[in-house]
């Protein structure tokens, strides 16, 4: 896709929504970060309803330490992966507690250092708590970029680093919530809405669909 096009691109999806977010539900850096973390390879309407009443309560490092791994479970039990993400939440919250003075860092050494922390989820929570112009490549992002031509890639941090070239100055602020948003509601893996697309005539994709 040319630089015209990509522009093009993100100053439609910016039309639709000018100022995109995460639907994941959080109150604090802390539960935003905890959220991320339980977020791989799940929903995130599923995370919001496994957190919903954890948040109520456990808001900060260490009244999840207090809750304790085993409890961190019976809330989380619903989400894939639950134990493998109870341990690293537990591990996470005693380091921030003893190195970073309870505090989510801004740096992504810092972060990424924290367990269960990985490029991904340090982009979300840089670009979400930090306004960083970050991208987060998560399936819909790396579908999405492949697909139309925007940033092809054949590994996640392939298109993150094509994705932070190609897209103007301008829109990479918001550049992951609008790839995200629209991979998951308009650009979807297995028939894609391209009808009620708003970058239709940008798009590269050969087998675009005619109807729903």
């Amino acid at each position: 896709m040319k630089p015209a096009a990509i522009a093009e691109f993100f100053r439609r999806l910016a039309a639709k929504n000018p100022n995109p977010a995460t639907e994941l539900s959080y109150k604090n850096p802390f539960t935003l970060l905890v959220a991320v973390v339980l977020s791989a390879q799940a929903t995130d309407i599923g995370v919001n309803k496994a957190t919903v009443e954890l948040f109520k309560t456990t808001d900060t490092p260490e009244k999840m330490l207090a809750l304790g791994e085993a409890g961190l479970k019976r809330h989380i039990k619903t989400i894939g992966l639950f134990n493998a993400k109870a341990k690293n939440v537990i591990a996470l919250s005693r380091e921030l507690v003893a190195k970073h003075a309870d505090r989510v860092p801004r740096e992504r050494e810092a972060l990424e250092a924290l367990p269960g922390v990985g490029r991904k989820t340090a982009n979300v929570v840089l670009n979400t708590l930090y306004d960083e112009p970050t991208i987060a490549v998560d399936t819909h992002v790396f579908r999405l970029a492949n697909r139309t031509g925007l940033a092809s890639g054949k590994t996640p941090r392939a298109v993150e680093d094509k994705l932070l070239k190609v897209v103007p100055d301008a829109y990479k602020r918001h550049a992951h919530h609008w790839l995200i948003l629209h991979g998951r509601y308009v650009c979807t893996a297995r028939k894609p809405n391209c009808p009620g697309c708003a970058v239709n005539d940008l798009c590269g994709f050969k087998g675009k669909t005619t109807a729903l």
